[in-house]
């Protein structure tokens, strides 16, 4: 029995359910919003850092998305998403670090929150934050511009957890105009996206955002 705890909006939830997917497992999905006042302590016994997502898999407890997505990967059958090639398998440890080192904060909590996810839904928002998220975002853009190279994947011939990890981020990310219009002067990156996205546990998996005329 697995239960997967997260948050609705959250993109790390999101890549941990997109991971369980493509392995083609099930599980229950146990919304917990880490946001509220009055998050239950059992969860919180879970994961001292009260965020999301948390994994249950009978008396196993995991939180940390990237332990969580490679322990799915090496506990369950289904499709690899970690190359046996040794050089791939750094490519992908690099990508999943760079995504939580560089990317997470200013292509989700800049970019996404305050230039589409708190206009859409009413609430106030800066715009200068948009600009500063743009500018740290750059150099992440142009690296992962170099990493992906000329292939289909970040590494090797099929999915992996490094595109599993980085395509929410970037999803996030042009839910913006000005996120749009920056991944689309990454020519492989706008190449390899949308390939990641049309992906059936892609689909599956993406939340449902307020709509942009909100």
């Amino acid at each position: 029995m697995i239960n997967l705890y997260g948050y609705k909006y959250s993109v790390y939830a999101w890549i941990a359910r997109f991971t369980l997917h493509e392995k083609g497992i099930n599980y229950d999905w146990i919304e917990v919003n880490p946001f509220s006042d009055d998050v239950d302590a059992d969860y919180l016994r879970k994961h001292p850092f009260n965020r999301v997502p948390t994994l249950v898999h009978g008396n196993f407890v995991l939180y940390e998305t990237g332990a969580i997505t490679r322990y799915i990967d090496e506990a369950f059958e289904g499709p690899k998403l970690q190359p046996v090639d040794l050089n791939e398998r750094a490519r992908v440890n690099q990508v999943m670090s760079i995504v939580d080192s560089y990317t997470y904060w200013p292509f989700v909590r800049q970019v996404f929150l305050h230039g589409a996810m708190l206009p859409r839904v009413g609430r106030p928002f800066d715009p200068e934050e948009v600009v500063r998220g743009l500018e740290a975002s750059e150099r992440t853009l142009n690296a992962l511009e170099h990493l992906i190279g000329e292939d289909q994947f970040f590494a090797g011939s099929s999915l992996s957890l490094a595109d599993i990890h980085l395509a929410p981020m970037l999803s996030y990310f042009r839910e913006a105009t000005a996120g749009e219009s920056a991944i689309n002067r990454q020519a492989r990156l706008k190449r390899w996206l949308p390939g990641i996205c049309r992906r059936k546990a892609f689909l599956q998996t993406k939340p449902m955002l307020p709509n942009r005329n909100v």
